[in-house]
């Protein structure tokens, strides 16, 4: 089996945990980045597992979800109040069922398998497994 992997920038996102006792409850912010590994049992006809080149889409949807953008937890009892910022043009919010960067890795490996699965030279390889890293000493995994 081939593996390769890619780096993508997320941008810088901010987010809180709410039910959190430490310094986390605040909304704080980080520069996220996402390390992509994909596997296929053959290469293709340029000895590739990805064609990098081909993610151009898939970075921009994953921009358009972290970048200069607020996630908040969909059970935080703040949310109405967030919703407010938004619709006053002070956030650009985006509600996820978990935030943080374990969520974030499981959400950015779902949306690697969908936009592979999408796009005919790619179909039969899959992304098995994605790091979010919050800043070099903190990341998260979720593989499939």
């Amino acid at each position: 089996m081939y593996q390769s992997t890619k780096v993508i920038d997320l941008g810088s996102t901010a987010f809180r945990q709410p039910f959190a006792k430490s310094h986390c409850r605040f909304i704080h912010g980080y520069r996220l980045r996402a390390k992509f590994w994909s596997k296929s049992d053959e290469l293709d006809k340029n000895g590739w597992v990805v064609d990098f080149g081909m993610l151009k889409e898939f970075k921009k949807q994953l921009l358009k979800t972290f970048d200069h953008t607020l996630i908040i937890r969909r059970d935080d009892p703040l949310l109405e109040h967030f919703k407010k910022l938004n619709m006053a043009g002070a956030v650009d919010l985006r509600v996820f069922d978990e935030v943080g960067i374990e969520a974030f890795s499981r959400y950015c490996l779902i949306k690697a398998n969908n936009h592979l699965a999408d796009i005919k030279p790619f179909l039969g390889k899959r992304c098995v497994k994605v790091e979010v890293f919050e800043h070099e000493f903190n990341s998260a995994i979720y593989r499939d």
